[in-house]
């Protein structure tokens, strides 16, 4: 079995007064990765899976004498599935201010339902955690370096769910099903969008636009809905692990971009299923954005598996001058122009004259694992 990166990490964070709260969309391996502490921890534990009716009843709207009696001698409480449960932030923080020395994880796949129950109850009582899909890092646990360069195309198209990683021979159907059942399950059950149709249409002409700027108006064209509904769904998408928005990077706003973003997916495979092209690299005109996706959120992965949390934008002129990707950390500015081809590139002159100090550098198939597999040493 893989381990999860962020295991050791959050192993290190227990018992130390404060829950854990882990984030990820659904089918990433949440529940395996809780299972996995359970099992690697000598103290006593009880697992609470709150899609069972029961459980929920069992932790809605109790007194902290009642969940003590819930959980027993237990001093491991692990939750599962928590956004669930109306009341979780307040059955969590009793349980925190009560019993100081139990320790509970719970986990949710709705970002944006479970932050808005923790984060007034929980507010100084939580650290949280993101789960992603698999990483190049974690598949270098089975894969030698030699078999992680030739998967990495595979990877490229079919994503890293670890239902897709586990069982490669039925990759496209799995791939299907978590990108037509399990992506929406969340936001529409929980959020209350009634019209699913447009947020279907939305991403699919995200998905259409990846590597690209994104005007909301256009979108709002595109789907039929106003601009601040295509906001809404955005920050929903984003906040179910589905999307993520890259800013642009300006200090210059006479020749800069300022208000441009562009949108990528956390997971490809996702991706390529929403626009149902699940060809090979060779056969696809989109081949461009959907590298430069993969690399931008291979290197996200990599970041919080770490717990580095650079400022990341892409940098654009009005002469349409471009540098892909940007990551300021500790005060220092670095970029990246990312190519499936190519061993050359020229940086823009406005951009160089702009920031002489910023170090530029190209990634490609040659050197993507390393970009997105480099251990921290101090600097992003």
């Amino acid at each position: 079995m893989i381990r999860r990166t962020i295991q050791d990490t959050i192993e290190q964070s227990l018992f130390k007064g404060k829950a854990i709260i882990i984030y990820g969309a659904r089918q990433v391996g949440k529940t395996t990765l809780i299972r996995a502490i359970q099992q690697g921890t000598s103290v006593s534990s009880i697992y609470l899976n709150c899609d069972e009716p029961d459980i929920r009843r069992a932790l809605t709207d109790k007194t902290s004498t009642e969940l003590k009696m819930l959980i027993g001698n237990n001093r491991l409480v692990l939750i599962d599935e928590a956004q669930r449960v109306g009341t979780i932030g307040l059955a969590i923080k009793l349980l925190t201010d009560t019993a100081p020395d139990i320790q509970v994880i719970a986990t949710g796949s709705s970002a944006f339902e479970l932050s808005s129950r923790m984060e007034e109850p929980l507010t100084g009582r939580k650290r949280e955690f993101r789960l992603y899909p698999f990483s190049l890092t974690e598949l270098g646990q089975i894969y030698s370096p030699l078999e992680i360069g030739r998967i990495v195309e595979r990877c490229l198209i079919f994503g890293f769910y670890p239902e897709i990683i586990n069982a490669p021979e039925t990759a496209a159907t799995a791939l299907r099903e978590i990108a037509g059942s399990y992506l929406y399950k969340d936001i529409l059950a929980l959020q209350q969008i009634r019209n699913s149709e447009a947020l279907e249409r939305l991403v699919q002409s995200v998905a259409l636009q990846i590597g690209n700027e994104v005007s909301y108006n256009e979108l709002a064209q595109q789907v039929g809905v106003d601009k601040k509904t295509i906001e809404s769904y955005l920050r929903i998408l984003e906040q179910s692990f589905i999307i993520f928005r890259l800013g642009s990077f300006s200090r210059n706003p006479r020749n800069e971009m300022k208000k441009s973003r562009k949108i990528y997916f956390v997971d490809t495979g996702v991706r390529n299923a929403v626009i149902n092209n699940l060809n090979p690299p060779d056969l696809r005109s989109d081949l461009g954005g959907l590298w430069e996706n993969f690399v931008i959120s291979e290197r996200m992965k990599r970041n919080h598996n770490q717990r580095l949390f650079p400022n990341c934008y892409f940098w654009r002129s009005h002469q349409k001058q471009e540098i892909d990707y940007l990551e300021e950390l500790n005060g220092e500015l670095r970029g990246y122009e990312i190519k499936w081809h190519g061993k050359r590139f020229k940086i823009p002159a406005g951009f160089s004259a702009a920031y002489p100090d910023c170090l530029v550098s190209l990634i490609n198939r040659e050197n993507m694992t390393e970009f997105v597999t480099e251990q921290n040493s101090g600097k992003s």
